[in-house]
């Protein structure tokens, strides 16, 4: 073999593998409800500083901050922000999930999430089990369409039900759909979301990552202070274990979420904390 040929043969190996390692790597985006208030005073202010903080996946869609549909996608994708995962809900999912379609197929999304299934006081066993029906029927139906549907636990699931949890109950019967972890919900519901990632390894296809102020009660009503969120790492959540165990499963997104008053400035602070982490 020449030089020449050795030369491009070797360059050939090493853009597959650069390649293949942008391809299984993960990608730190924003769920945009972090910025709220933020985008109520000046929406197109507030795009430019996701873009600024190089945050180019997101997740959100169905607040517009003013804009139409049409609107709001030309001014992320001006800006080359891209909706990963789309918002929806339970009662969307379960009475009309072709919406839900419709909305990821617009934005050009792989993912559309639910947040909350309504209850009572207390989230019971009928709750999960109506849970499980409406995700696997609807989550079939999406998965026609290459769309995943995903759930995010809010932390109300956590109650005992026989030697495990109504949360474990809703997972192991879920086949067609996906699961978000929302680490501050699994924490604060009594959860080691370290632990519950590694129980259920390839049922989370993404992440909320947000840190919660140490000595913060858990609860089980799904609720809690914005001001409990903190920066990444100076929490009880075990953030760093977290995403050490997320990378080992291949899970791609890690989006931040922080529901602070301080949500401007602790956002820099939480994406130099990953940038600290090892092989980050």
């Amino acid at each position: 073999m020449t030089t020449m040929k050795r030369l491009v043969s070797s360059l050939t190996i090493s853009l597959c593998l650069l390649s293949s390692a942008q391809l299984s790597a993960h990608e730190l985006g924003l769920q945009l409800y972090s910025l709220r208030h933020q985008f109520a005073d000046d929406p197109a202010k507030t795009l430019d500083q996701i873009q600024d903080w190089g945050l180019l996946a997101v997740e959100g869609s169905r607040d517009l901050y003013g804009y139409s549909v049409e609107e709001f996608k030309a001014q992320l994708d001006k800006r080359g922000i891209d909706v990963v995962s789309t918002d929806t809900s339970f009662e969307e999912i379960r009475d009309n999930p072709m919406a839900a379609v419709y909305r990821a197929k617009f934005y050009g999304a792989k993912y559309t999430t639910f947040y909350w299934v309504p209850h009572g006081e207390n989230f019971l066993f009928e709750d999960a089990k109506k849970t499980v029906k409406v995700m696997n029927e609807a989550g079939a139906l999406l998965k026609k369409h290459g769309v995943t549907l995903q759930y995010h636990a809010h932390g109300y699931e956590f109650l005992p039900y026989k030697d495990a949890t109504l949360f474990d109950y809703i997972i192991q019967n879920v086949d067609q759909a996906k699961f978000q972890m929302d680490v501050f919900w699994a924490k604060h519901g009594g959860m080691n979301p370290a632990a519950l990632l590694k129980k259920y390894p390839g049922k989370f296809t993404s992440l909320h990552l947000k840190d919660r102020k140490k000595g913060t009660p858990n609860s089980s009503k799904g609720s809690a202070d914005g001001d409990t969120n903190v920066v990444l790492g100076q929490g009880d959540v075990g953030v760093a274990a977290v995403v050490a165990e997320a990378k080992k499963q291949g899970i791609k997104y890690f989006f931040l979420e922080d529901e602070s008053s301080r949500v401007v400035q602790q956002i820099p602070e939480s994406i130099a904390y990953l940038k600290s982490l090892e092989k980050y």
